[in-house]
């Protein structure tokens, strides 16, 4: 057998395979406290190119010796997300059978947009819409759900749909279509994540023709501010064709009004989208589902999998009120792919609704995970680090020089470190400086953010190794890092 036809050898596989799965073993088996080893890229870069084959012509022999220097690089590398000192960002450490399946997809490599390329991603995607159906109360076969890859992907996709479902001439004319008489807008809170802001550049809408909805103290679109918020805007001339809201927003976790909200777009006529990246994934727990309240009542709304339900990245869930109107993203004609006359396979095809036409089979991870365990194993985590989340709260209250931003609401928590001899000209940026120092230390991986001008400390609990020890000794780091600092200037 040439060298060509050997890297598909299936014993070369089963080594390969064998030495990536004993490294990884080890990896998960280290409960150390450990953050971000940052290395300079460039030396990473330099790292990097001596392992390669460069200039070489010919496909080379395998090399088991570089085929483990290149894990143990990337494993070493990485922010370390099964550490109990990963406290920064909003993916985890994934349950290790997820990344087993995650591998299976890759090598069957079948892609999920059309039935007949991959028929059991297609049918479990139906399935498990219907699972999580159980926690929103849709009739049956009346809405629609469908995987995408990535958030920001899913919530463009959505407002695609608003768009068109308001000005359905903007698909094949375009935005000049419209003239002068209308001036498209899209609502949203003061705390929307830059992907909504992004989405609205992407579809022609424009930034200048977001209307930024206030937040009260807790970061939630305040109620009360809304209906005049639009009827200024329409004034303006914005015709406000759709309202986000965020279930869990990125900075502080914050979960807006759904069902009041969902009132003020049904008396507006407007298009109400979720996004749920990180906290849609609360469906699935009994204590927590009823900050979802009115979820049902909107037109879309999203979740990310990859984050509170423990995945690999990507997978994200995108739901429809209305299963008719999940078909009005995009209008192509591609006869190499859709078929003019639906039959009992095509029915499952998920490409007319979705932006990617070669599209990973995201939803087995998820899948095969609920076949084998149901919902617990994802709310019991979810649960877990929330109330741990809750307890790390309660404990800053009671420390004098620690500042709390909010009261929780999931896994995410702001704050920050006051000290009594520190200038309040100085809050901010000591902040940012306690971060960066601590992520350089190694031991802790936090992140930071800016809640009304002033940067904060952030911690997202994501891992379930942590517990509250784990965070007092990050409050012993924060002191300790904060007092070099201020005697250093």
């Amino acid at each position: 057998m040439g060298k060509k036809e050997g890297v598909f050898d299936h014993q070369l596989f089963r080594k390969s395979a064998d030495i990536i799965i004993s490294k990884l073993e080890k990896y998960l088996a280290d409960s150390s406290t450990r953050g971000l080893a940052l290395t300079n890229p460039y030396d990473l870069s330099q790292t990097a190119k001596d392992i390669m084959n460069q200039g070489q012509k010919n496909t080379a022999t395998y090399n088991q010796e570089k085929l483990e220097a290149i894990i143990d690089l990337y494993i070493k590398t990485g922010i370390q997300v099964y550490s109990p000192g990963y406290m920064g960002r909003q993916f985890s450490g994934v349950i290790p059978l997820a990344g087993l399946i995650d591998l299976m997809s890759s090598i069957v490599n079948q892609p999920s947009s059309f039935y007949e390329a991959g028929p059991l991603p297609n049918v479990v995607e139906r399935i498990m819409a219907d699972e999580f159906n159980q926690f929103i109360g849709w009739a049956p076969d009346s809405f629609a759900m469908v995987t995408t890859s990535g958030g920001t992907l899913g919530n463009l996709t959505a407002l695609l749909v608003a768009r068109n479902e308001k000005f359905p001439q903007i698909w094949s004319e375009g935005i000049y279509a419209l003239g002068d008489k209308y001036r498209p807008a899209i609502a949203m809170s003061e705390d929307a994540h830059y992907g909504v802001c992004r989405a609205t550049g992407i579809m022609g809408i424009g930034e200048n023709q977001i209307v930024r909805l206030p937040v009260n103290q807790k970061r939630q679109i305040c109620i009360d501010k809304v209906r005049p918020t639009l009827e200024a805007a329409e004034k303006q001339g914005l015709n406000v064709f759709c309202m986000v809201a965020s279930a869990g927003t990125t900075s502080v976790g914050a979960f807006d009004a759904i069902d009041e909200l969902a009132q003020i777009a049904k008396d507006k006529n407007i298009w109400l989208h979720i996004d749920g990246a990180h906290g849609g994934s609360l469906l699935v727990c009994d204590q927590l589902r009823h900050k979802l309240k009115g979820i049902e009542k909107a037109d879309s709304f999203i979740l990310d999998a990859h984050k509170m339900m423990f995945l690999p990245g990507v997978c994200t869930l995108l739901f429809y009120k209305n299963k008719k109107k999940s078909y009005g993203a995009f209008r192509q004609n591609a006869s190499y792919v859709f078929e003019k006359v639906p039959d009992i396979y095509t029915q499952f095809d998920s490409a007319e609704q979705n932006f990617e036409c070669t599209k990973r089979p995201l939803i087995m991870n998820l899948w095969v995970l609920w076949a084998l365990y149901g919902k617990a194993i994802f709310a019991d985590k979810i649960e877990y680090l929330c109330q741990l989340t809750q307890e790390a709260y309660q404990i800053l209250k009671h420390e004098p020089d620690f500042q709390t931003i909010h009261q929780p609401e999931v896994n995410i928590l702001c704050f920050r470190y006051v000290p009594s001899n520190l200038s309040d000209n100085l809050l901010s940026d000591f902040q940012l400086a306690i971060r960066n120092r601590i992520k350089e230390g190694g031991n802790f991986f936090i992140s930071k953010v800016e809640i009304d001008g002033i940067n904060s400390l952030r911690v997202v609990f994501m891992n379930h190794i942590i517990n509250i020890s784990h965070f007092h000794k990050l409050l012993y780091e924060i002191r300790k890092t904060g007092l070099e600092l201020i005697s250093e200037t």
